[in-house]
């Protein structure tokens, strides 16, 4: 079945893009009784929260709503569509509080653990990620936030992303550890530290890892660090070093305005901020070439 040029299929991994785009970027619906897209979208997330994204169908979706799969099809095309509108929700549920007075650590740091508190109300989004995955409303304003608390450290605009994208990809690393462990523990019934302490046998092999056993009998494993509290300081210390480390180029005298690294011709204007680089636009996208075709 088509809707609009999609192919609807149940067990396809990428959504159709535009209709996605569509989707999320849409003109709110009203709030009616009975189906619409909205209470499609809390249904489908109610059936991940309790059964995991794997387990997700349309099917499950209508049973919610006494109805078929295929009335489900005038507001979504498929699952790949829904997971993509799911996604903006939950990201959605949190308020994203202004940062005005907050300095960039303390601004990161909130983006964080807000993002930390999705993913542990909603463990199957972590399953949900991806190179491809369309961000909606939601998930560009919490974007658009951490670009901002982290603007203000002063790093080159390539920079800033990459420290987001650092963070950001921390985050979800702990959100996937925590998920899995979450996982076992529920199809096991054990906890991850039950577990773990009934390897007696595996433990008496540890006399030939001297670096191991002096950390093991010191007691270094008996009260574990917090990984997540640990990894997101460490973290935002290295962003502190990293903006330590260029000090000395954003408080270069900027009233010498030097040259243009592409074409040699003066720089000029009083330009706050960064000091420029290129005397142009032109400049800026012919040396931005030029480093893509290195790279290839």
């Amino acid at each position: 079945m088509s809707v609009k040029g999609a192919v609807v299929a149940e067990g396809d991994a990428q959504p159709d893009p535009e209709r996605a785009i569509e989707l999320l970027w849409g003109a709110p619906e009203p709030d009616r009784p009975g189906l619409s897209l909205g209470r499609i979208v809390t249904a489908a997330i109610e059936v991940a929260d309790a059964e995991g994204l794997a387990a997700l169908s349309m099917r499950k979706v209508a049973e919610r709503f006494g109805t078929t799969t295929m009335s489900l099809y005038r507001y979504v095309p498929g699952k790949a569509e829904l997971v993509e509108l799911m996604r903006d929700a939950v990201y959605g549920e949190l308020p994203l509080e202004p940062a005005d007075g907050l300095g960039w650590r303390d601004g990161l740091e909130r983006w964080a653990r807000r993002a930390s508190e999705t993913y542990r109300r909603h463990p199957w989004l972590v399953h949900s990620a991806g190179t491809r995955r369309l961000p909606g409303p939601n998930i560009m304003a919490g974007y658009d936030h951490a670009l901002d608390v982290t603007s203000r450290t002063g790093l080159p605009p390539a920079q800033v992303i990459a420290v987001v994208s650092l963070v950001g990809g921390f985050v979800e690393s702990a959100a996937r550890q925590a998920a899995d462990a979450a996982e076992l523990q529920r199809r096991t019934g054990l906890s991850h530290e039950h577990w773990w302490s009934e390897r007696e046998s595996l433990f008496e092999r540890f006399d030939a890892y001297p670096a191991l056993g002096k950390l093991w009998e010191s007691g270094g494993m008996d009260e574990p660090l917090d990984p997540f509290e640990f990894g997101l300081q460490r973290t935002l210390d290295g962003v502190q070093a990293l903006i330590e480390s260029q000090g000395s180029e954003e408080t270069r005298d900027e009233s010498e305005p030097g040259e243009c690294v592409m074409c040699g011709k003066p720089l000029t204007g009083g330009a706050r901020g960064r000091p420029r680089d290129y005397c142009s636009r032109a400049c800026q996208q012919r040396a931005y070439r030029q480093r893509q075709a290195t790279r290839a």
